[in-house]
């Protein structure tokens, strides 16, 4: 029998939108700036969802930069963050397959939304830039909560600004990339999708099945298949 579902979460970067292209970007430009060498594209994929202050500590270490201050760490996560802001959204797309399934929600009259690590700010602007920000049925950010996942409560949070008791949290799918993700989610009663597509480092991809999600999708098409194909879910 299929699942009834009232509502679809997503994480936001690795999950939702690919952003990766856009870090790249930033770090190539602060390297190119101290005359140092880039990591890869694929090294800085894989610090995506640690946060701006990995991507810089990999762009410091992949320099040879040890001895750097906690001050100067912090003017160089601060820069990042700068430059981001002032092109949040050149490279950055909807991952393949996963505009269909949104318009697809939004025609079966079932809301979807965001509940991302990423600062409000930043995570407004991204929306806003890709003409997203008025079909989120709701955003949680770490402004909006004391604990951020892997605690609940940002999970709970969306479900009372989607009006859903938390009772109901079996009827609402969380898809994210981290183990955070699928620990938020489970630790709420939601149902889990692990996005195996996302931004993780090679070393966790062996063990994903250990994060003990409900479902795990290797591609966005397996994730639009999974969500789409008649079977697996019935919505509003």
């Amino acid at each position: 029998m299929a699942q009834f579902i009232k509502a679809v979460l997503f994480d936001l970067d690795g999950t939702l939108i690919d952003t990766a292209a856009d870090f790249v970007r930033i770090i190539g430009k602060m390297s190119r700036e101290n005359d140092w060498q880039a990591p890869s594209g694929a090294e800085i994929r894989e610090q995506v969802s640690a946060g701006a202050s990995a991507m810089v500590q990999l762009m410091l270490r992949h320099n040879d930069q040890l001895e750097v201050s906690e001050a100067e760490l912090l003017d160089f996560r601060q820069q990042f963050l700068d430059d981001y802001e002032a092109d949040i959204c050149i490279d950055s797309c909807v991952f393949s397959e996963l505009e269909e399934v949104l318009t697809a929600l939004e025609e079966k009259g079932v809301p979807w939304g965001i509940v991302t690590n990423k600062p409000r700010y930043l995570a407004e602007q991204l929306l806003n830039k890709m003409q997203l920000d008025e079909r989120c049925a709701v955003l949680i950010c770490p402004d909006d909560v004391s604990r951020t996942k892997p605690d609940p409560e940002p999970m709970y949070m969306a479900l009372e600004k989607l009006g859903i008791p938390r009772g109901a949290a079996g009827c609402v799918l969380y898809v994210g990339d981290h183990i955070r993700d699928i620990e938020a989610g489970n630790a709420a009663g939601m149902p889990t999708i692990l996005a195996a597509y996302g931004y993780i480092p090679i070393e966790e991809q062996k063990n994903l099945k250990a994060w003990a999600a409900n479902y795990i999708v290797d591609t966005p098409k397996q994730l639009n298949e999974l969500l789409l194909s008649s079977g697996n879910f019935d919505y509003i």
